[in-house]
């Protein structure tokens, strides 16, 4: 019998109830979370299951959504079954002021280093990781780059302009914002007027 993704979803039912929730099928991909304390029940769940097999972890990642009061950063896991050749996607939320999440190391190797660079990109706390220092950005670093806490350039620099780009520009030269559209520059004739 082929695994499916309503097979899937029944076992997790079946296993956790209430626990496990949100269950989606984006691009055929099931998606699905837990709270952060089931983090590893559920890892260990997948893995250990002889129907489920989830024993490869594609990847691990954070996501910050500072407009979820209380569950601001997410923790994805991305788990294959190689004999099957199906995925799936594993969500849990932490508070970015308290972000303690179970390693996931004790299970899948490859956790060690992903769980380091979601550290040092979110500040994700990965409690009984081994050795959960920065692995790309200086140890100085007092921030965590990848939060959404920080604008992303300085509106008042000249040297963005719009027009240092080709994307407007005076005298017929770059592209040109108009009340009926944006004209190319090969459909100017090199005439225009100055866009400001």
């Amino acid at each position: 019998m082929a695994l499916t993704n309503e097979h899937i979803k029944q076992k997790l039912i079946e296993k956790f109830g209430d626990g496990v929730s949100n269950f989606a099928e984006p691009y055929g991909m099931l998606t699905f979370e837990a709270p952060k304390e089931m983090n590893l029940k559920v890892l260990n769940f997948l893995n250990d299951d002889p129907e489920l097999k989830f024993r490869f972890l594609t990847t691990l990642c954070a996501v910050h959504y500072p407009q979820q009061k209380g569950k601001e950063l997410a923790v994805v896991y991305h788990l294959h079954n190689l004999e099957d050749n199906i995925r799936v996607r594993f969500k849990i939320y932490t508070d970015i002021n308290k972000p303690d999440v179970y390693t996931a190391t004790g299970l899948f190797s490859a956790a060690n280093w992903l769980e380091r660079e979601t550290y040092d990109f979110y500040g994700v706390n990965f409690v009984g990781h081994p050795n959960l220092k920065r692995i790309l950005n200086v140890e100085e670093m007092d921030y965590f780059p990848m939060r959404k806490e920080y604008p992303l350039e300085d509106s008042t620099r000249i040297d963005k302009d719009d027009e240092m780009f080709g994307r407007g520009g005076t005298l017929g030269y770059g592209t040109e914002k108009t009340e009926h559209g944006t004209i190319a520059e090969e459909e100017k004739n090199n005439e225009g007027k100055p866009v400001l």
